[in-house]
């Protein structure tokens, strides 16, 4: 069976791919919905109309079966090799993964008030929100290549600082945005 371990390997990776996409674009669809919801009749019917199902395609069709079939091929390769289940960086990755599934679970939760129309944050928030999914490929990308060689006050730092970068260009876009509403 250990033949089939760069195959399986593969198509975990290429899952993964498929489920991060989902995972930054589902937020900015929930940011247009937000700002749809603001809009003048007829507009915002039409374009929240439109919203709602592209958000349910990118959803259904891309999102949630990538994240089984990352899952499954994930489950897949560590009982091939389950002693990496005993490694540090294996452990600490498995933690962000745990984030990575709860994050998409809020979105999930997000996605259906959505779709019923029920607003409960701004698009501010889900700008800064859009970012979780960002801050956790970052960390497990380093994990997973780095590995044993990873300082771990090193990565701390790094995270933090990469966290502060993007809700600093946040920032900066939300003022690029107020003097130019086109932006």
């Amino acid at each position: 069976m250990l033949e089939y371990y760069p195959y399986i390997k593969a198509l975990h990776l290429i899952f993964v791919v498929t489920w991060f996409a989902g995972l930054f674009y589902i937020p900015r669809l929930f940011v247009y919905q937000i700002e749809a919801s603001q809009k003048p009749s007829p507009e915002r019917e039409i374009i929240g109309k439109q919203l709602k199902l592209m958000a349910k395609r990118l959803w259904f069709i891309i999102t949630w079966p990538s994240l089984f079939l990352a899952s499954i091929f994930a489950f897949w390769m560590l009982y091939l090799m389950p002693s990496w289940v005993d490694q540090p960086w294996m452990q600490v990755k498995l933690i962000f993964v745990g984030l990575l599934y709860a994050y998409h679970f809020k979105c999930h939760q997000i996605y259906k008030q959505l779709q019923q129309d029920v607003i409960k944050y701004t698009s501010r928030f889900m700008r800064i929100w859009n970012e979780g999914s960002t801050i956790i490929l970052f960390s497990v990308v380093f994990l997973v290549v780095v590995r044993d060689a990873i300082n771990w006050i090193y990565g701390v730092v790094g995270i933090v600082l990469l966290s502060i970068l993007l809700m600093l260009g946040i920032k900066l876009y939300k003022r690029i945005r107020d003097k130019n509403p086109d932006a």
